[in-house]
């Protein structure tokens, strides 16, 4: 009976061991904290360029660009040593060639369609010794062309952060024709070294484009244009023989490059 109730106890006292937790473990188990749910990121998405460019066109705005060209006038007579004008990139074509600056301001109310005003001017006309002038002086030629006109632009093409054009546009041209007398001065009861000759018209042309959003202000374009003067037929002339050089109907060809920035309404 003894030996019974000996292994009676030795049995309890493994069952009791067996079912109690580990101290060790439990030790462990308390020191773990528990895993917190990780906390969302904050860096929102990249916008898609074509959501940016949206967010800009669809509201009304004002673009004010600059623009730096060339425009040649394919049929404008030059001396044969002219021929093809003066640029910064060489002559271009048969006629008179030279550097174009101007400004637009436009003023874009729907995503397809703007208008506006543009003045183009050229600053550095080709200078001619060989053309016009009473003969038998030593005289300098130069013709320079300002344009001041209104225009409207559609605009059907957008893709990411680039937009392409078509339009038109109509206005005032006035050319001039310089003729300077080189030498020494001439007396004042023969007029003045200087003699200006202007001829004013209409301009009428087509154009089309590109532009590209660098940011939501700063844009970046190339423009063509093509344009029909309409200039008077009886060419203008000074007492000393010096006459317009231009005539008529004159075909002018232009590109530029622009550099606006946009002014949200």
């Amino acid at each position: 009976m003894a030996l019974e109730r000996r292994h009676v106890a030795a049995l309890l006292a493994l069952v009791s061991a067996l079912s109690a937790p580990a101290p060790a473990l439990a030790q462990k188990r308390s020191a773990t904290p528990a895993k917190e749910p990780a906390a969302p990121s904050s860096t929102p998405p990249a916008p898609n360029a074509a959501r940016v460019l949206d967010r800009i066109i669809d509201r009304p705005h004002t673009v004010a660009e600059i623009e730096a060209g060339i425009v040649a006038l394919p049929g404008a007579p030059v001396s044969p040593g002219q021929r093809g004008g003066d640029t910064p990139f060489g002559t271009i074509g048969r006629g008179d060639a030279t550097l174009q600056t101007g400004i637009h301001v436009l003023y874009r109310f729907t995503r397809e369609l703007e208008i506006g005003a543009g003045a183009l001017f050229a600053p550095s006309p080709t200078s001619d010794k060989e053309y016009g002038g009473l003969r038998g002086l030593q005289r300098t030629h130069s013709r320079s062309y300002f344009f001041l006109g209104v225009e409207g632009r559609y605009i059907p093409i957008h893709y990411d952060y680039f937009e392409a054009w078509v339009g038109v546009s109509v206005g005032g041209v006035v050319v001039a024709d310089r003729f300077v007398t080189e030498g020494d001065s001439v007396p004042t009861i023969l007029g003045t070294r200087e003699v200006t000759i202007r001829t004013e018209g209409l301009g009428v042309g087509a154009q089309l484009g590109g532009s590209y959003y660098i940011s939501e202000n700063w844009i970046a374009g190339l423009n063509f244009r093509g344009y029909t003067w309409l200039l008077p037929d009886a060419a203008r002339c000074s007492s000393i023989g010096d006459c317009a050089t231009l005539s008529g109907t004159v075909l002018a060809l232009e590109s530029g490059l622009t550099i606006g920035y946009r002014l949200p309404l």
